[in-house]
């Protein structure tokens, strides 16, 4: 067929499984690891208190991706999504456009697998549940690739209805309070990120996090003390210190770059993860464009099984 294939949120959805995403993060942090992938910092356009717009570049596997995705977290309260943009996808050799993909989906579907991915290679070996603290597309995005993998989730959110409900549609359980969920083996935050989530000795010995709601400037879910008691590991320093969980201890001098491990470097074998069974590990994640191509090629590859996409002609 001719023209280049637009795939809306349901189709990437339909493209890319979860455990398929997590496979393909995975790849995108060994290849960024070993300089095969490359991406500039994500740049920020901010219209707060409103919320943010973010262009993300990135280059890999023979393709370039750009980005345009947006944050507004008062949009649910207006019927509209809290995050929307698009997604182009182009040869790198050529220049050529090959796919268009909805971004919310793609950064869900890449949310869900980092947190996942981390949650497998920092977490305790005989780890048990899950808890993912927000419900929104993100956190549920995490709740149901923990699921495909095997493990039980727990949700927890502010209104107990929408919990349950979000919990009875994916076959989740719902956490009897906050202080539950956040003493489980794995917990993940998908949270807004205006207020403190995780304060000081919140977390016990063992525990993993991954951190996934503070993903651009004021935003933080962890107290910086608590985050100085832990083994901390992020997706990318410049971005992480800049914008993400890390940024508010980095700026208060409680954590530096010397503190902080990134994942690739797990992920290849060339830098250590979990130490032993007693320290607390956290993973900053502040969401990565080579992540948005791994995504996005996969869903690229997956175009000819489809069969329903809508073609643009240019």
């Amino acid at each position: 067929m001719t023209g280049i294939p637009v795939f809306t949120a349901a189709q990437v959805e339909r493209a890319v499984a979860p455990e398929r995403a997590v496979d393909a993060v995975r790849d995108a942090f060994v290849a960024h690891a070993r300089g095969e992938w490359t991406m500039p910092p994500k740049v920020y356009v901010t219209n707060y208190p409103a919320g943010d717009f973010r262009a993300m570049p990135a280059l890999g596997g023979g393709y370039a991706l750009l980005k345009w995705i947006n944050s507004f977290p008062g949009n649910p309260g207006h019927g509209l999504p809290t995050v929307s943009g698009v997604v182009l996808l182009s040869e790198a050799e050529t220049g050529q456009l090959r796919a268009v993909l909805d971004a919310g989906s793609v950064t869900a579907l890449r949310t869900g697998a980092a947190a996942v991915l981390a949650a497998e290679t920092l977490a305790r070996a005989d780890a048990g549940a899950a808890a993912v603290v927000g419900a929104g597309v993100n956190g549920l995005a995490c709740a149901k690739t923990f699921l495909a993998r095997g493990r039980a989730v727990m949700l927890w959110v502010v209104d107990e209805a929408r919990a349950r409900d979000a919990a009875d549609a994916i076959g989740a359980t719902v956490a009897p309070s906050v202080d539950r969920a956040l003493a489980a083996d794995i917990v993940v935050t998908v949270t807004p990120g205006p207020e403190l989530l995780i304060h000081d000795g919140t977390l016990r010995p063992g525990q993993h996090v991954s951190l996934m709601g503070a993903d651009g400037p004021g935003k933080a879910e962890v107290a910086g003390p608590e985050l100085k008691r832990a083994h901390l590991f992020c997706d990318d320093w410049e971005q992480a210190s800049h914008g993400g969980e890390l940024a508010h201890a980095v700026e208060a001098g409680i954590v530096t770059q010397d503190d902080v491990t990134a994942i690739g470097g797990v992920l290849t074998g060339e830098a250590a993860g979990r130490l032993d069974d007693e320290e607390i590990t956290a993973f900053d994640s502040t969401g990565l464009a080579i992540q948005d191509l791994a995504i996005a090629l996969a869903a690229y590859e997956a175009a000819g099984a489809l069969g329903d996409l809508q073609r643009l002609a240019l």
